[in-house]
């Protein structure tokens, strides 16, 4: 048996809504993950579901016994010890609710290396004493154990209770469109007359102005706002890595909105497939109260599906609309759902509509065009309607949000000169390169498409591999841009590898230049396309401030209207996901 890792989780996480000891072991081989993003049913791995004891391999019950036993020695009781399994071959985990860090830290590494050694502890006689705990075990191999426990401090779980906390918190979670879905719930409650407090990736906002940059996600941003007394709400960003590695700094929400799960971060922590994934960001969602509700996007199944496992009232979001068997099925049981009926978006419940607003009348949305911020308008729009804002009300955020550099800062951000525009985003995977591709492509449905892509080096191969040959279908001119402080264990030469493969598969047989930097890049293609203007897609994730003041030296201004550049859209209300191209030059295979 190895030790893999030991992990204090502070707050609700995937195995439990309260802070837990995890312990993760592996037993025989070394061996590694193999298998499907999404597994067949045979091959699915509940995160959170308990093992029952019969299928625990020796080891793993030697340990959890005498995690018992040095838990009641010590009295660090609270609830029961549960085994669950990972995906990772061979592996298991050990899960108990902590009361003492130091002291939940000792009883665990002790109850490993015990369990290594020795094997399960042997019986003992209870204690003569009604209701008292059995005497710790008088064996001198054990002594120092017992006395490093003993001495160990017992400071509690930092997590904010719902006993402690004065302001109601929605969360929002997923793998796409969490940040501006974030920022549009803010902006529609502080347009409702709410002070609001916000966590994002791009740092901490006081009534939507930033006062602490950096990625603010987790528990620690989580309890700054909670802790604030000159607000009265709390929007939160909860990302994926502040639930696996520490849990949600908070007992429970009013609301949440999961957005969507795509590939993205996988093979880290030990999650690999899109259903572990969907279990994590779905925490937020389980510890929703249950006078709350839940927000969830009725187009993702594994999203969908999490419904199932709330405990509060479930709302929808679709773009299927109508189409959705789901959300028919939610409105005929008088469900709630947010939809595009007749070129408005809406709250339909049951045999109920409410209007509120056309596309044309919500920026973001960019007239329909931007169909992955139609999802996100109407995730929020459920979202605030779960924080008591009033239909109007949704419609005045709605329709007052710009996608700018100010208001949302490195999304979906539009500058144009002279017919020459460029779009700048912080698309990271996959899913989100296929929508700005989208966008790219309706703007300029005759132009030359140009995108300079890359990502952070933490990403799989196949997730690299599938952005080059996403790319390689959809766009006329192909380049990669180096995002070097974002390696983040990989060589340069490997992220750049993975997207050059990904794009001959996708058959691009054409140079691919590469770029250092994403201001070398956006210049050296803007020098490229002084006398052939088109559509430049950027990835933009490492230097944003850079980037804008570059534009900005070039005579590029940002656009909060794209009238002037759309042209040959027939249907700008509600168009169709962009069609693929083959670049210019390239023929059918």
């Amino acid at each position: 048996m190895r030790l893999i890792e030991i992990r204090l989780l502070e707050g609700p996480n995937v195995y439990r809504l309260e802070p837990v000891v995890k312990v993760e072991v592996a037993i025989g081989r070394r061996r590694s993950w193999y298998g499907r993003r999404e597994p067949e049913a045979h091959a699915l791995v509940r995160l959170g579901a308990t093992v029952p004891a019969a299928a625990w391999p020796e080891p793993v019950a030697a340990m959890v016994a005498w995690t018992r036993r040095l838990r009641a020695d010590h009295d660090e009781g609270g609830g029961p010890v549960a085994v669950h399994r990972s995906s990772d071959p061979g592996h298991w985990i050990v899960t108990w609710p902590w009361r003492g860090e130091g002291r939940a830290q000792a009883i665990t590494e002790a109850a490993f290396a015990l369990a290594a050694a020795r094997g399960a502890p042997p019986a003992r006689a209870a204690s003569r004493a009604k209701g008292a705990s059995p005497a710790p075990s008088r064996d001198s191999r054990l002594g120092r154990w017992h006395d490093r426990i003993a001495a160990a401090d017992t400071a509690p779980p930092p997590w904010i209770r719902d006993a402690e906390r004065r302001l109601p918190v929605i969360s929002i979670s997923g793998t796409n469109g969490k940040t501006t879905t974030t920022r549009l719930v803010s902006h529609i409650l502080r347009a409702a007359g709410h002070h609001v407090g916000t966590t994002t990736s791009d740092g901490i906002l006081i009534d939507e102005k930033l006062v602490e940059a950096g990625d603010w996600t987790g528990p620690v941003g989580a309890q700054d706002i909670l802790r604030r007394s000159d607000i009265d709400l709390a929007v939160l960003e909860t990302a994926r890595g502040g639930i696996v590695l520490r849990g949600v700094g908070y007992e429970s929400n009013e609301a949440s909105i999961l957005t969507n799960v795509t590939s993205d971060h996988l093979d880290l922590q030990g999650i690999h497939t899109l259903p572990e994934l969907a279990e994590v960001k779905a925490t937020i969602c389980r510890m929703t109260r249950p006078d709350g509700r839940v927000i969830l996007n009725a187009d993702d199944r594994h999203v969908a599906a999490i419904g199932r496992r709330v405990r509060a009232r479930v709302a929808f979001f679709s773009m299927a609309g109508d189409a959705s068997p789901r959300v028919r099925r939610h409105l005929k049981r008088g469900g709630r759902a947010y939809l595009v009926r007749d070129g408005r978006l809406g709250e339909a419940e049951g045999p109920r509509w409410r209007p509120i607003a056309r596309l044309s009348e919500v920026p973001i949305t960019l007239g329909g065009i931007a169909r992955h911020n139609v999802a996100n308008a109407l995730a929020a729009a459920g979202g605030a309607r779960a924080m008591g804002a009033s239909i109007a009300e949704v419609r005045q955020g709605l329709t007052s949000f710009q996608p700018s550099p100010g208001a949302s800062p490195g999304r979906l951000n539009i500058f144009e000169r002279d017919g020459q525009v460029v779009i700048v985003d912080f698309a990271h995977n996959e899913a989100g390169l296929e929508a700005l591709l989208d966008v790219g492509r309706a703007i300029g449905p005759t132009a030359q498409l140009s995108a300079v892509v890359g990502t952070a080096g933490d990403r799989p191969d196949d997730t690299l591999r599938g952005m080059g040959r996403i790319a390689a279908r959809r766009v006329d001119r192909l380049v990669i841009k180096e995002t070097l402080q974002y390696l983040r264990g990989r060589t340069r030469q490997g992220v750049v590898g993975e997207i050059r493969a990904g794009a001959r598969a996708g058959g691009w047989r054409r140079e691919i230049p590469v770029y250092e930097s994403e201001t070398a890049a956006l210049a050296g293609e803007l020098d490229l396309a002084r006398d052939a203007p088109g559509v430049l897609v950027l990835l933009c994730h490492e230097d944003r401030d850079g980037v804008f003041r570059l534009l900005e030296e070039r005579g590029f201004s940002p656009l909060s209207t794209l009238d002037k550049v759309i042209a040959g859209t027939k249907n700008p209300s509600m168009p169709a996901p962009g069609r693929r191209r083959r670049p210019r030059g390239q023929r059918a295979r």
